[in-house]
């Protein structure tokens, strides 16, 4: 069965960006494992200020896999790549993993992740804690969401200090 994967990156002190946004600390000088993960993955999900983000970057990153994104103003757009829903998350999220396919990529961004940890709908996390504390900045997880046990599977170390920690929802 598909699995929806948070597969991101984080800081030591546990925020994906810095207050404003801001992602130049993020380690670019290898893949880090992510060419093997995005072959695996055939839908990304994500908010509208992700998409913003990535759509900034100049062309847009994912064009081999399907795109939803979470928006209230542009629910019921579509471009090229991506289709704009403003649906309940679960039912979109029961929908994909009712599909055939490959996993399923929740991009973020933080409030998306919040309401995806609130209902329980993440089922394997696979984070990259970079070796930089930002001090400030958007939080990887915010309070608000119920305790969620998780199995480890895996943990690699890379000799740039970058951390890649796997874990699976129990």
């Amino acid at each position: 069965m598909r699995k929806v994967v948070l597969f991101i990156a984080c800081s030591l002190d546990n925020y994906i960006a810095g207050k404003n946004h801001e992602i130049d600390w993020l380690f670019t000088d290898r893949d880090y494992g992510y060419d093997d993960f995005i072959a695996g993955v055939d839908t990304v999900i994500m908010g509208r200020k992700t998409f913003d983000v990535a759509q900034s970057f100049g062309e847009y990153p994912y064009p081999d896999q399907k795109g939803i994104v979470f928006s209230r103003s542009k629910a019921g757009q579509k471009t090229q790549h991506v289709t704009f829903v403003d649906d309940d998350i679960a039912a979109v999220v029961q929908s994909l993993k009712a599909q055939p396919g490959k996993d399923i990529w929740l991009v973020g961004g933080a409030q998306l992740t919040m309401a995806f940890l609130q209902q329980n709908l993440i089922d394997e996390f696979v984070i990259s804690v970079h070796p930089v504390l930002l001090g400030d900045g958007i939080p990887l997880f915010p309070a608000g969401f119920s305790r969620q046990d998780l199995a480890f599977e895996n943990c690699q170390i890379f000799n740039t200090g970058l951390v890649q920690l796997t874990y699976s929802r129990r």
